[in-house]
C-alpha cells in the first residue's frame, strides 16, 4: 500500500469507527435506565466524566492558537456559550429524555434526520434554495422515519409520540448548531469549538443536577457509574476526535457518508444487547432513510 492510499484508508476506518462508537450512546442510556435512574442523572453523570477530557481538549486547542495569536473575543465567548447550551446540553438532554420512551433504533433513525433539517432551516432562515434532488431525498428519509414510528405506534401507543417528539426536538436543537456555527469555526478552529462548547453543555448538565435532584439522587447503583464512563469515554469523547481525524483525512461529505453506517450500528447493538425487535419496516425505513441523507450529501453544494 502506497503512501497516498494509507491516509484515505486510515480516515474511512477512523469514519467507521467514530460512527460505530457514537451510535453505541443510546445502547448504554438504555442499559443505564434499567438501573432505575433518570435522564436528569444519567447526563450528568456522562458529562461529569467526559468534562475533564473536553477541558483538555479546549486548553490544547487554546494553546495551538496561542501560537498563532489568534486569541478568543468576548464575542467568541458569547457565541461558544450559546452553541453549547443549544448544540450540546439542550440537544442531549432533549435526546436522553427522548430514549426513555422509544427504542435505540428509531431514535438513531430520528437522529439521522439531521442533514435535512440544517437544509431546511438555511432555506428558512437564510432563503438559500434547495435543489429539487435534495427535496425529493429530504422526502424519502421522512417517509422511513414515518414507516417505522407508525409501526411502533401500533405497539407502543403515546409514549412513541412522546419520545419521538422530544428525539425530534433534539435533531432540530442540533441543526441549529450546525447552522450558527459554521463562521464561528472558520475563525476559531473545530477542535477549540468542540472543547469549550461541550464545557459548557457539561457545566450545564451538572448545574441541571444540582437544581432538580437532591443530592442522594447522586448515589446510584456502580453499574450506572461504569456505564457512565463508558458513555463519555467510547461514546462521547473518542467519537469526536475520531470524526475529526477522519475530515482531516478524506474530508467532510466522505466522512458523512461512511458515518452511515451509525444507524445500522445502532439497530445491530439494539438487537444484540437490548433484544429490541428486527423487522422488515425497520430494515426498509433504515434504507429509506440512508438514501434520503446520501443524496442529500450528494448534491450538498447544489
Amino acid at each position: 500500500m502506497n503512501s497516498v492510499q494509507r491516509p484515505a484508508l486510515s480516515g474511512l476506518l477512523l469514519a467507521a469507527a467514530g460512527a460505530i462508537a457514537f451510535s453505541g450512546k443510546a445502547i448504554i442510556v438504555k442499559l443505564s435506565y434499567r438501573y432505575g435512574v433518570d435522564a436528569v442523572t444519567v447526563i450528568m453523570y456522562r458529562m461529569l466524566f467526559a468534562l475533564p477530557l473536553f477541558i483538555a481538549m479546549g486548553v490544547w486547542a487554546e494553546r495551538q492558537a496561542s501560537a498563532r495569536a489568534n486569541p478568543l473575543t468576548r464575542r467568541d465567548v458569547l457565541d461558544i456559550i450559546g452553541l453549547g447550551f443549544v448544540g450540546y446540553y439542550l440537544s442531549s438532554y432533549l435526546d436522553f429524555l427522548g430514549l426513555q420512551f422509544v427504542t435505540a433504533s428509531l431514535e438513531r433513525l430520528i437522529l439521522y434526520l439531521n442533514p435535512t433539517l440544517v437544509v431546511l432551516l438555511g432555506w428558512a432562515v437564510y432563503h438559500k434554495p434547495i435543489h429539487p434532488k435534495r427535496m425529493w431525498a429530504m422526502a424519502v428519509s421522512y417517509s422511513g422515519v414515518l414507516l417505522v414510528f407508525s409501526h411502533e405506534l401500533s405497539f407502543a401507543g403515546a409514549d412513541v409520540l412522546l419520545g419521538s417528539s422530544l428525539v425530534f426536538a433534539s435533531a432540530l436543537s442540533y441543526a441549529v448548531y450546525l447552522l450558527y456555527s459554521g463562521q464561528l469555526v472558520q475563525r476559531i478552529g473545530a477542535l477549540r469549538l468542540v472543547g469549550w462548547a461541550t464545557s459548557v453543555a457539561c457545566v450545564c448538565c451538572m448545574v441541571q443536577f444540582a437544581v432538580l435532584r437532591p443530592l442522594s439522587a447522586a448515589v446510584v447503583p456502580v453499574e450506572v457509574l461504569w456505564l457512565g464512563v463508558l458513555n463519555a469515554v467510547v461514546c462521547t469523547v473518542a467519537p469526536v476526535l475520531m470524526v475529526m481525524m477522519a475530515i482531516e483525512r478524506i474530508g467532510a461529505a466522505l466522512t458523512a457518508q461512511t458515518g452511515m453506517m451509525g444507524p445500522m450500528a445502532t439497530i445491530a447493538l439494539g438487537v444484540w444487547v437490548l433484544n429490541e425487535p428486527l423487522n422488515m419496516w425497520i430494515g426498509f425505513g433504515t434504507l429509506l432513510v440512508l438514501g434520503g441523507v446520501f443524496i442529500v450529501s450528494r448534491y450538498g453544494s447544489k
